[in-house]
């Protein structure tokens, strides 16, 4: 079994995490932190653009509004997730940079940002088909949020 950890500055100190890879038998996961629902959602996005490109070094060039709604924060958070997922394969945008300017438990409005595909096609890794329900889950444990995602490849 394996766990690849990505840790990240956050404020002064390195012991916090954004996201983390979790072992999955068929699809790649991620368990994703925050200090609340905003860094929460923008971690995750970030994880799940780290997995399918490398992110080091880019600078944003393209920026994008979304807006989602959903029934309740797991399936916000897809719903989020998805359509990210949707504008990079139809508008062939790596995202990195997120901006969530609304967020409740059941909307969402925010602008991505990142760069066209074409100026940075060698840096895909891996092809992520879609956000699944799967073990899908946000948690508060002290005082930190955590979130579950499966994507399928």
């Amino acid at each position: 079994m394996w766990v690849w950890q990505v840790r990240v500055l956050r404020g002064s100190k390195f012991s916090n995490m954004r996201y983390e890879l979790i072992p999955h038998t068929a699809d790649i996961g991620i368990r994703a932190y925050g200090k609340d629902l905003r860094e929460l959602f923008t971690n995750a996005a970030y994880g799940m653009f780290d997995i399918i490109a490398d992110l080091d070094g880019l600078t944003p060039s393209v920026s994008q509004s979304i807006e989602v709604k959903a029934a309740n924060r797991e399936e916000l958070l897809a719903a989020w997730l998805a359509e990210l997922l949707y504008h990079f394969y139809t508008k062939q945008i790596i995202f990195f940079d997120f901006n969530i300017e609304k967020l409740d438990d059941t909307s969402l409005d925010a602008k991505a940002s990142g760069r066209h595909v074409g100026e940075n096609r060698n840096r895909l890794k891996t092809e992520i088909k879609a956000v699944t329900y799967h073990e899908l889950k946000i948690e508060e444990n002290r005082a930190e949020l955590s979130a579950t995602v499966i994507f399928d490849v």
